[in-house]
């Protein structure tokens, strides 16, 4: 194995101190955006042990009655767009007709959807455990008019 050259060590150097320039500076003033630079909290905290544990969905309702999951395979747009979003879509629920249009377009053969709602369905939870009870939340409703 070959030594490195004084240049050669000296852009190593460089460039670890600069990583580590920007990793510290992201842990101090970044957020989950700037990751691999910022830091990345989402999964960082927890409930307290009682406290009941949410699970987001995005579902629809199409011209049968028939509710529909709108996951990313149907509309192409992940969970984790709409949960980071969720506050938009509280504030503005006409914005979760984007959601029924990705849904027309991936599937132009399926029943037109006129309702898309998120739904939160909370878990219960007991001393850390899940108590196997559930209950369901429909945060926010959008219907075509």
């Amino acid at each position: 194995m070959s030594a490195l050259t004084r240049r050669g060590r000296s852009i190593r150097v460089g460039l670890t101190v600069l990583v580590g320039a920007l990793v510290l500076g992201g842990t101090l003033w970044g957020q989950d955006d700037h990751f691999p630079f910022g830091p990345f909290r989402m999964y960082a905290g927890s409930n307290p042990p009682n406290d009941p544990a949410p699970d987001t969905r995005v579902e629809g309702v199409d011209t049968t009655g028939a509710v529909v999951g709108l996951g990313e395979t149907s509309t192409g747009i992940r969970r984790a767009e709409i949960e980071g979003q969720q506050g938009r879509y509280a504030a503005d629920p006409t914005l979760l007709r984007q959601v029924a249009d990705a849904y027309a377009e991936r599937n132009p053969e399926a029943p037109a959807l006129v309702e898309v709602r998120i739904v939160i369905r909370w878990y219960g939870i007991r001393e850390g455990r899940p108590t196997g009870t559930s209950t369901d939340e429909t945060v926010v409703r959008w219907r075509a008019p």
